[in-house]
């Protein structure tokens, strides 16, 4: 993996939902990105940090989290490759949550100071990445609404089809299966479910033939029933650069 494979998959994730024109690109292209590997369940950037330069997930996965009054933690979001989790650290100093990688993964970290002369000097690369913290946005409320009120199953059969849509969409799903390292607690902590109730939810989704979620890999079943199941509607997502 090379810093061009890095911009590359920035790239493909960004022109599914925004239209990038080819000068833009190559000042995309121009970013310096250190890569580093990380650990699973290492700490990326946690509560209280200053970061001085913004994260790239270049493969693997992440999640973001807040501990909350008891030690209880909630994950409020999951991330794939092509994601900046903490990109809102460009210009908000001090991170709110946890940044924590969800399996092994490498990143490509981007100074703040090249980032904001990109910004600044590309009018449309802002707006790019403006309109990305504003679909970050759009998902928080979509899962606001999933804890709140949706059914246990509904709302994990949720959580896993937003993550399927979005790999699919670039391209990395297989035959309807894709990797996904989640252990049944952590997603328990995105769904606000215990893990022995999200057991049996999984076994409920297995048992009606709608996905298969074995050693770190999700298939997908029946996707018609499944997005039934969900209540899901991608337009959240803003998957259609005219949505």
């Amino acid at each position: 993996m090379d810093k061009a494979a890095a911009t590359s998959i920035l790239l493909k994730r960004l022109r599914v939902s925004t239209n990038i024109d080819e000068e833009d690109q190559r000042a995309i292209n121009a970013l310096p990105i250190a890569l580093k590997q990380v650990r699973d369940e290492e700490s990326i950037v946690s509560t209280g940090d200053r970061p001085s330069a913004c994260c790239l997930l270049v493969d693997g996965f992440i999640f973001r989290s807040k501990v909350v009054g008891g030690g209880k933690r909630q994950v409020i979001a999951f991330h794939q490759p092509g994601d900046i989790p903490d990109l809102q650290s460009l210009y908000i100093p001090v991170l709110d949550h946890d940044v924590t990688a969800l399996g092994d993964c490498v990143l490509g970290f981007i100074s703040h100071a090249p980032l904001r002369a990109l910004v600044r000097h590309r009018p449309n690369v802002a707006e790019i990445l403006w309109r990305d913290t504003l679909i970050d946005a759009a998902i928080f409320r979509e899962w606001i609404c999933n804890v709140g009120h949706r059914s246990g199953i509904s709302r994990t059969a949720h959580v896993i089809f937003e993550i399927y849509t979005r790999l699919k969409a670039v391209q990395r799903t297989k035959d309807k299966s894709f990797q996904f390292p989640a252990t049944q607690v952590l997603l328990g902590e995105a769904v606000g479910l215990s893990a022995v109730h999200v057991n049996r939810v999984m076994q409920e989704l297995r048992e009606k033939g709608l996905l298969r979620f074995e050693r770190g890999t999700v298939t997908i079943l029946d996707e018609a029933k499944l997005k039934d199941v969900a209540d899901f509607d991608p337009l959240y997502l803003h998957l259609d650069p005219a949505l």
